[in-house]
């Protein structure tokens, strides 16, 4: 039997059982209680009562989750009774009805605000006024901004509001006459509203996820965007087969999965799991759904069961990813088909990440490297470099410049004295002060580096080579090798030339000994407006501790 001759079926034996309760209805009726309704002119299986007990329509929390919203606005108790009645046992997709209950177009109002997630809302014409049905109609379309909910309206005095007008003029998806709503139409009607409702907020899901997928794929080789892009598709891939919302995606190391101390990561997640993103499955997860994840990952085979699919994939020799899904029906062939293929398309995706990280770390590596080799020729230590480039990036930070320039500028700071490759060892060995010809030779460094970097059109390049041709000229143009000033000199120079001094100052060198912080601040003061720039003197002033947090972290002693 399907479930409309269920509800038929049902609502046959009720009429024996609620025989009493016909006669107080029509009495309402006859009363003028419930409008223009006239439940007498029906046949009695076409009524619909409410049992006596309301408690047996309540579900507890776990249900509500589960169920399609149904909102009834009607100022009559009664028609919320029947229409309750006639709709028991009324399923969709799965999903059972969850009745909300409003008596006016002003209570309605604040349940459509408390669950924006509402389905269905069947709204009655005349109530606290003779419009307050439209009234709440616009509201919730206009000002509530909720596109979503299908509304039916419904009226017991069709004169007050004709089809007519109030189809043309109001955003309603049904308009039915009390009496036309039989228990086979109210559940024809309630049908295809919730499909339309389904197909219209599976759309919006499939946007919402487009939307983040376009926006990662942007920056899908930045390893930091990638669980961004799986997020995204995941979101779309469970929009557009229907399937429950709670649904996560883990990556695991294979290797410590063998020792049986695997830590497995949640990559992303929706629904329920939501929150749990960038956790510990094993420490969050309930036992049965880490269980089915262990058993695809043990299996290294897709697990489906009870409503439950679990895909395993490896997308390189180091890592095993897998994607949890709960659905409250059979998945088919098709639906299997393009989970595997989004499986695909992520192991793809991960694996043009993992070669632009490493070319990106190699890249950074060799700067490094270089970098510590010129300081080793001039007898300075190599955490000198990646002392200047973490000073650099915090001050740039802290002046606001984006994270991904920050990280340019940081990459590049190890080069800010590349050009020393060309300083004679006699001139850059020398513990005394410099002659004057020595001192012109060493001055050259500058705009020998900024030639020799300046060569590249790679932004890390072009960005050490600003770095090195402007470092050593001052804010108010004494410096070299080109007599800048002020504004005139790049902001990297500004930035590149505070970080250097200041780390110079505190390090031990072949011709001084390293400065006490009082010192080097007095220094700095002193020097605002001079050798740097004031607002780089204030930043670094104002934020000392993070400065003597770099020299924490990369001591010279450790060399």
């Amino acid at each position: 039997m399907d479930t409309g001759s269920a509800i038929l079926s049902r609502h046959q034996r009720y009429t024996t059982l609620y025989l009493k309760k016909i006669t107080q209805v029509v009495i309402k009726i006859n009363n003028g209680e419930t409008g223009d309704m006239r439940f007498q002119d029906l046949n009695s299986s076409d009524l619909f009562f409410a049992p006596e007990d309301t408690e047996a329509d309540s579900v507890n929390q776990q249900e509500y989750a589960a169920a399609w919203l149904v909102l009834i606005v009607d100022d009559e108790p009664s028609v919320h009774e029947v229409t309750k009645l006639a709709l028991s046992g009324f399923e969709f997709d799965g999903k059972s009805l969850q009745f909300l209950d409003a008596y006016s177009g002003e209570e309605a109002k604040q349940l459509m605000l408390e669950h924006p997630n509402i389905a269905v809302a069947m709204i009655d014409v005349v109530m606290e006024t003779e419009h307050a049905g439209l009234d709440l109609v616009r509201y919730i379309r206009n000002i509530a901004k909720n596109q979503l909910v299908r509304i039916i309206l419904r009226t017991g005095q069709p004169g007050q509001a004709p089809e007519r007008t109030v189809i043309l003029e109001y955003d309603i998806n049904d308009y039915k006459e009390k009496t036309e709503l039989s228990a086979q139409k109210l559940y024809s009607v309630i049908l295809t509203s919730l499909r339309s409702f389904r197909d219209l907020s599976a759309l919006q899901a499939n946007r919402h996820g487009l939307e983040r997928v376009i926006r990662a794929s942007g920056n899908v080789f930045r390893m930091g965007m990638l669980n961004g892009f799986i997020q995204g598709v995941l979101e779309q891939m469970i929009a557009l087969l229907y399937l429950d919302q709670d649904s996560i995606y883990l990556n695991c190391d294979s290797i410590a999965l063998e020792n049986n101390e695997e830590q497995i990561l949640i990559t992303a997640a929706t629904g329920r799991f939501a929150d749990l993103v960038g956790k510990e499955a094993h420490s969050t997860l309930e036992p049965e759904v880490l269980e089915a994840i262990l058993e695809s990952l043990k299996s290294r085979e897709p697990v489906i069961k009870d409503g439950v699919f679990v895909g395993y994939f490896r997308p390189n020799a180091g890592r095993e990813d897998a994607i949890y899904i709960r659905s409250s029906r059979q998945l088919s062939e098709d639906d299997a088909g393009l989970i595997k293929l989004f499986l695909h398309n992520v192991s793809i995706a991960y694996e043009n990440v993992l070669l632009h990280d490493e070319i990106e770390g190699t890249q950074r590596d060799i700067v490094y490297m270089l970098g510590e080799s010129i300081e080793t020729r001039s007898k300075e230590t190599g955490q000198h470099v990646k002392r200047v480039a973490e000073y650099c990036r915090k001050i740039a930070l802290g002046l606001g410049l984006p994270a991904a320039e920050a990280a340019i500028l940081h990459m590049a700071a190890p080069l800010h004295d590349f050009g020393k490759i060309g300083i004679p060892d006699h001139i850059l060995h020398k513990t005394g002060k410099l002659d004057a010809e020595e001192w012109e030779i060493m001055k050259t460094h500058a705009q020998l580096g900024c030639d020799m970097l300046g060569k590249s059109k790679r932004h890390i390049l072009q960005t050490a080579s600003l770095l090195a041709g402007h470092h050593h000229e001052k804010w108010d143009g004494s410096g070299y090798p080109r007599g800048l000033k002020g504004d005139e000199i790049h902001l990297y120079g500004r930035i590149g030339a505070l970080a250097n001094v200041f780390d110079a100052l505190g390090s031990k060198r072949c011709y001084k000994d390293a400065w006490c912080l009082e010192k080097i601040i007095d220094y700095l003061t002193v020097q605002r407006g001079v050798h740097f720039d004031p607002e780089l003197v204030d930043w670094v002033l104002d934020n000392m501790e993070l400065m003597l947090e770099v020299r924490q972290q990369f001591p010279d002693d450790e060399q």
